[in-house]
């Protein structure tokens, strides 16, 4: 979600404004130098730094000593103001810097005056005095542009120095080459015995290329002649296509090589994808909220529990609404952090407790499935304790009786203003709000309440009957104030998740109310919904603001009595049969291809969502083409795809690694973890938002917008609804075997 990241230097603007202008430093002849004095010749004017913090002038450099004990990087810096920046224009920003070793200086370009938005940043882990030089190009002009060190965040004191301080304009822009390694591309995790097994090779050849097929000691263990495909429009790359689908010899470290390119090497077999499906639903018990993570059960991610109501957290546990908005506070403890940021939003976690439920449903195998969380061994199954989390958050979301819009759901609650990277979920400062009621809240809340309603009934009847009668109420108050949307400018310290659609959450809460029910007043809200008969599987099949085919998914293949039966299950059919006609047409086997070829913020849950219609028609027809399709479609996101890299932490021999978190921020912070293996990116995004990914890939064909950093909230963040499409479909595959 949209992330304008604060600087946080309100404290030290008052000091800076009293500094002397010193004469500018040299430029190039084609360049505009904007720092005064950054070589810090005989002064440190006109820099400033925090209150408390003064610097010093030590061999031509400027140097302070940075205190302990302080929270968030911006805490302590030191930086200039006042600098012009020209939107569109590319700057060269470079420094040298060095520090007590192992520590890390978070160097931005920024807005000096509210809201401190950031244009760039780098945060460099110091030692020896080093040189530092980035190129970037401004994504908004501003005459109170300012460069910033922000040293704090540390609990132990520490020095730092800088020197040779520079903005200059006029640069030329750097050109962005992605290094996407051997062009022959293929599903770097595994490929499945008796399943589908392509791999494609980008070439300039026109003509068919021979190919082999390599086990671990590099023997030839088969040959054949690729396909031509031309130019793949998702990529711009002429390629072409091979199936070495008959070897069926189960084994590690097999390449393919084809015109003077090996691949990289992945595995035919089944296990890698238990292990997947078991290390997407872990994800969940590293975003909890409201508790601390136990390192015995995470290594390497063990964290003290985030909004409590433990200083510097304002918590959780009694939570107003913004201004004007309600009377009342709410105990809105637990739940997952939605994404990178500390975020709890119902409509995101409801379709994402909806596919973690719908794999319950759908998979008998994953009930078994062990997640090692702490309620593990509780004789639940541990992918239901886990949805367990976030369903008493989502009910605690609803409005009491007695008050204005009782039985309603309050859209999301997040922090009053926005937070920096990186910043654990026990060290956010920020008050907490409620936001607004709204009508597809309330609709999630509904749902995925009646669904969690028949599933627990078996394990804690007492539970079960709590969430029906939550979904009962809540339906009834959708009913009556059907038009309650949450707006587009409610994006200030959290994600909007905007929408004015509903008769799909209608749809999908009166399927979900019948299934469970069974009563004829749900049946006729469905057959009377403008989605029952409508084709509900666009470009993408479903998301967080489109459910109508979450509920047409689970009429079509949980028993009931619903009239015109066919009809739904023939519909789900042809839905699949759209989506296998596109990866059909694919030169990479995706099955998504949106219009104008603008993929998708989170095009890689899309992919994979499109993936659960083409699993559902093959559950209701057996045709082994649904099933191929799913396998096939799952190489794209570990590896055989534009960028030859698997979109999933630890899982394939490069993968993505620097997710967009606020905790999982090894790159930022030595200190903090990547991503725990299993956590998807959101992938390629034409519409590249961030100003990081902008300043890279601005001009991308598709495929190619997407950057493995974390200051790319845009393309690679991390997010509840999509690891659950990832955990669903690993399920499939791995059921397959």
């Amino acid at each position: 979600m949209p992330l304008w990241e604060r600087s946080r230097i309100v404290s030290v603007l008052a000091v800076a404004s009293l500094l002397t202008v010193a004469a500018a430093a040299p430029a190039r002849a084609d360049e505009v130098e904007q720092v005064r004095n950054g070589g810090f010749d005989g002064t440190t004017d006109p820099f400033w730094s925090t209150a408390g913090m003064p610097m010093t002038l030590t061999d031509g450099q400027a140097c302070v000593d940075v205190p302990g004990g302080t929270t968030n990087r911006w805490d302590v810096a030191i930086g200039q103001n006042d600098l012009p920046l020209v939107a569109g224009e590319s700057y060269r920003f470079s420094f040298d810097a060095s520090g007590t070793a192992g520590h890390v200086v978070r160097a931005i370009v920024g807005l000096a005056v509210s809201p401190y938005d950031t244009y760039f940043e780098q945060s460099p882990v110091l030692g020896d005095l080093t040189h530092y030089s980035y190129t970037f190009t401004a994504g908004a002009g501003t005459a109170q542009g300012q460069v910033a060190f922000q040293v704090g965040g540390s609990a132990d004191p520490w020095h730092f120095c800088v020197d040779n301080v520079s903005l200059a304009g006029g640069v030329p822009p750097e050109v962005y080459v992605p290094d996407t390694g051997p062009r022959v591309r293929v599903n770097q995790v595994a490929y499945l015995p008796d399943g589908p097994k392509t791999a494609t090779v980008v070439t300039d050849a026109t003509t068919a290329l021979p190919w082999q097929l390599n086990d671990a000691g590099g023997k030839v263990v088969a040959r054949g002649s690729s396909l031509p495909r031309g130019v793949d429009v998702s990529s711009g790359q002429n390629v072409q296509t091979i199936d070495f689908g008959r070897y069926t010899r189960a084994g590690t470290g097999f390449t393919i090589t084809a015109d003077g390119e090996t691949s990289r090497p992945f595995d035919i077999g089944a296990g890698a994808y238990r292990t997947l499906r078991a290390d997407a639903l872990k994800f969940y018990y590293t975003q909890r909220s409201g508790i601390a993570i136990d390192g015995a059960l995470r290594p390497g991610y063990a964290r003290a529990a985030g909004h409590i109501d433990v200083a510097p957290n304002q918590g959780d546990g009694n939570v107003p609404c913004q201004a004007g908005v309600c009377d009342y506070t709410l105990d809105v403890r637990g739940g997952w952090y939605d994404a990178g940021d500390h975020g709890k939003y119902v409509v995101n976690g409801g379709i994402t407790t909806w596919e973690m439920l719908n794999e319950y449903e759908r998979s008998h195998a994953v009930r078994n499935v062990g997640l090692n969380i702490p309620e593990s061994g509780n004789r639940v199954p541990d992918i239901l304790d886990e949805a367990r989390w976030e369903l008493d958050f989502l009910l605690s979301m609803q409005v009491p009786a007695g008050k204005p819009y009782a039985g309603m759901a309050h859209h999301k609650i997040h922090d009053q203003n926005w937070t920096g990277l990186p910043l654990l979920p026990d060290q956010d400062p920020q008050p907490r709000e409620l936001h607004p009621v709204s009508t597809a809240a309330t609709l999630n809340l509904a749902a995925v309440a009646a669904q969690a309603a028949r599933i627990y009934c078996t394990y804690d009847k007492a539970f079960a009957a709590r969430a029906l009668k939550a979904a009962r109420t809540a339906y009834a108050a959708a009913k009556a104030n059907p038009a309650l949307y949450a707006p587009g400018t409610d994006g200030t310290g959290g994600g909007a998740y905007n929408d004015d659609k509903v008769t799909d959450e209608f749809y999908w809460a009166a399927a979900e109310l019948y299934l469970t029910t069974g009563e004829k007043a749900f049946a006729g809200d469905i057959l009377a919904s403008p989605e029952h008969t409508a084709d509900v599987f666009g470009a993408s099949a479903f998301d967080w603001a489109s459910t109508a085919a979450a509920g047409r998914l689970d009429l079509a293949l949980l028993p009931n009595k619903l009239p015109g039966l066919a009809a739904v299950r023939q519909s789900v059919v042809a839905g699949a049969e759209k989506y296998l006609a596109v990866q059909k047409a694919h030169a990479y086997g995706v099955p998504y291809a949106p219009a104008n070829n603008m993929w998708d913020w989170g095009s890689n849950s899309i992919v994979l969502n499109n993936m659960v219609v083409l699993a559902g028609a093959h559950t209701l027809t057996h045709a082994p083409k649904y099933r191929d399709a799913v396998l096939t479609g799952i190489d794209y996101v570990l590896g055989r795809n534009a960028l030859n890299q698997s979109y999933v932490t630890g899982y394939g021999e490069v993968s993505s690694q620097n997710e967009h978190s606020r905790w999982y921020a090894h790159q930022l912070d030595p200190a903090l973890p990547n991503p725990p293996a299993g956590t998807l990116s959101g992938g390629a995004n034409s519409s590249i938002q961030d100003p990081y990914a902008q300043s890279k890939l601005t001009g991308c064909v598709a495929q190619f917008c997407y950057i493995d950093d974390i200051q790319s909230w845009s393309t690679n963040e991390e997010a509840i609804n999509w690891n659950a499409a990832l955990s669903w479909v690993s399920a499939f595959v791995a059921d397959q075997a």
